[in-house]
């Protein structure tokens, strides 16, 4: 695909339309094209690298409004709750931001007993689809790159579902200028990550932009609310319960996977297949935990700093892939920010408009 290609960035008439999905389709899709046929064989094509660019989030920016590509892309990503955005052409879109990722499978399972809603109950269990990725360009270990996790969970353990399901998402990232960390086990992902802006280097425009960006079209640039997964399978009438803080760590017990400028996808890969064999010979876990304890101190940088964590369950893939509908065509929605983020009235954004 040519670097020049963006696709479907703005809000469309798909993405209004959008019902729900069903997760063998959402699988499939994602599955449909790794660049890899077997990934760790023999003559194994590099990964793609895609750029993130200062040139790609400043275009049509002189409109001060509509055209301006960035502002549209991120009105969208707020806005639209699809999980799959083909385009006109089934090429998908480009994303400016997060372009390289890996995509896994697997369930969502809460195991103790929480004051929660929705899908934070004790017992919940979730067929679940995401993506780890990093916000820039760099992939390898041993660089200041930003790891996340993006996730939708489909209310059902039936893989075959029949029928049309609206998903919830969380969002979660390593604080978003960069660490260092060199494994993905070393990586703690929060909905409410730090920004050490100075981390970025010569990328600090990028950040800023993105700051100022999803502030100007929803509200809070860094923190994501966690409602969509506390509503999901609510009864109408039911207060929404949703966790303030919640962090995401791989499982003590998993391996740590050796490489010297190891790419994470590659890392991602590895916990789950032995190379060569298409068939998943593993699992790779993540802690669930949550808290209500915590306080940002802003300054120089953005510190959030959260007490009282509580373990509540885990996340668990059984399948992975790297692949350009992975990378293209699944969607996240970054849901909207609530003043009080149990009460819908309060939302930032309602039917595609910024409230004042």
């Amino acid at each position: 695909m040519s670097t020049e290609y963006f696709g479907a960035e703005s809000f469309t008439t798909a993405d209004r339309a959008y019902v729900g999905s069903r997760f063998a389709e959402v699988r499939r899709a994602i599955f449909a094209n790794p660049y890899r046929q077997v990934w760790g064989a023999p003559g194994d094509p590099p990964l793609p690298m895609q750029a993130v660019t200062l040139s790609s989030l400043l275009r049509g920016a002189l409109s001060f409004g509509k055209g301006y590509m960035f502002r549209e892309a991120t009105a969208r990503a707020v806005d639209s709750h699809a999980d799959l955005r083909w385009g006109a052409d089934g090429r998908g879109y480009r994303r400016l931001l997060h372009p390289n990722g890996v995509c896994l499978t697997g369930r969502w399972r809460i195991t103790e007993a929480t004051p929660y809603s929705g899908y934070f109950r004790q017992h919940s269990e979730a067929l679940v689809v995401a993506r780890y990725s990093t916000c820039c360009t760099e992939t390898r270990r041993g660089h200041t790159r930003s790891l996340a996790l993006a996730g939708k969970l489909f209310a059902t353990t039936d893989v075959e579902h029949p029928e049309l399901l609206r998903t919830a998402g969380f969002i979660t990232q390593q604080d978003i200028a960069g660490e260092s960390t060199d494994t993905i086990n070393d990586a703690e992902l929060r909905n409410a990550p730090d920004v050490h802006a100075w981390r970025r280097g010569g990328g600090l425009p990028i950040l800023v932009i993105t700051g100022l960006v999803f502030q100007l079209v929803d509200k809070e640039p860094a923190q994501r609310q966690l409602y969509p997964i506390a509503e999901l399978g609510k009864t109408a009438g039911e207060p929404t319960l949703s966790p303030k803080f919640m962090r995401l760590r791989v499982a003590p017990e998993q391996p740590r996977i050796a490489g010297d400028a190891l790419d994470f996808r590659d890392e991602v890969m590895a916990q789950i297949f032995d190379p060569g064999n298409p068939v998943p010979q593993r699992t790779l876990s993540f802690d669930i935990d949550v808290s209500e304890d915590g306080a940002t101190r802003a300054g120089l940088a953005r510190h959030v700093v959260i007490d009282h964590w509580q373990r509540i369950g885990r996340l668990i893939f059984d399948d992975a892939v790297v692949s350009f509908n992975g990378d293209h065509v699944i969607h996240f929605n970054h849901p909207t920010w609530r003043g009080d983020r149990n009460d819908p009235a309060t939302a930032t954004r309602v039917d595609g408009r910024r409230r004042s």
